[in-house]
């Protein structure tokens, strides 16, 4: 299989439960009428094809993260130390500087780790467990991302997509050897591995194309059909975005969960207006 170029941008902390996030969304839902909340109507609707989907398809970007203070890296403020992110994260860069570009991912995961899920994650994780865990229907849950913070992981999602890699892994340049690695900071920059090869960041840089194991699990997943829920993202980075068409094509139902307007709204038959950490535990 060929590799599928990446064109565009590269859009454990500590314990919460479950059960008191969403008690406390249910007991903030009991306060607002459904007949004076169109976005509750529509949250009603949409929790109950879910209900009946025998697929259900996630794409997750930037903005769920960004409800925990994860910055987003773009225009002025994703500046650091006046260099962008298109400026740092390039093999070309890492080639020239790999001390630098090490600092700018140290600093990066230093901001990660102080970050928590938010109930955006928990209620996607809570999804597949009550989608994945037995209720006799055959059902598929499916979360991909576009982030590479971990925050779905801390939040229990098992096994979610990640196409633009994971900021906890690092991968040798020349052994190709891949741990994962969560010290902040890190004890040495630019890190090196055992064969003494230098060791990057195991995520996907601008001019790299996406991992092709998790391209193609996503791919399958978004032709499967169902639901498909665009959340958190303006769904122009392409090929991510793309794969809400590909669902569209095979029949499948778009949501779309975001504070602003996207290209995809007016395909999607839910359009759900609003931070995904307020919108999900309404699905849930």
């Amino acid at each position: 299989m060929s590799h599928t170029p990446w064109p565009q941008s590269i859009d454990n902390i500590f314990p919460r439960s479950i059960v008191s996030i969403l008690a406390n969304f249910q007991a903030f839902n009991s306060t607002r009428g459904a007949v004076d909340d169109p976005i509750q109507t529509q949250c009603g609707s949409l929790r109950q094809a879910i209900d009946e989907a025998v697929n259900v398809t996630v794409l997750t970007g930037a903005g769920i993260s960004a409800e925990s203070g994860v910055p987003t890296f773009r225009g002025k403020d994703g500046l650091w130390r006046n260099f962008s992110a298109g400026e740092l994260a390039t093999p070309g860069a890492f080639g020239r500087d790999p001390r630098l570009v090490w600092e700018w991912y140290d600093w990066r995961r230093s901001i990660v780790k102080q970050a928590q899920p938010n109930p955006g994650h928990f209620a996607l994780a809570e999804l597949q467990r009550r989608k994945t865990g037995g209720n006799g229907k055959t059902t598929a849950f499916t979360l991909i991302t576009q982030n590479v913070d971990g925050l779905h992981d801390r939040a229990g999602s098992e096994q979610p997509l990640k196409l633009h890699g994971d900021l906890w892994y690092l991968r040798c340049v020349e052994c190709s050897k891949i741990e994962k690695n969560e010290d902040v900071p890190l004890r040495e920059l630019p890190p090196r591995c055992a064969c003494g090869g230098l060791i990057r960041p195991a995520v996907v840089w601008f001019g790299e194309p996406l991992p092709e194991i998790e391209w193609d699990l996503a791919n399958k997943a978004s032709e499967r059909g169902g639901i498909f829920m665009v959340v958190g993202t303006a769904g122009v980075v392409y090929p991510a975005a793309g794969l809400a068409g590909v669902a569209y094509g095979k029949g499948a139902k778009l949501a779309v969960i975001n504070p602003e307007p996207t290209p995809l709204d007016h395909l999607a038959q839910w359009v759900l207006r609003g931070p995904a950490g307020e919108i999900l535990p309404r699905l849930v």
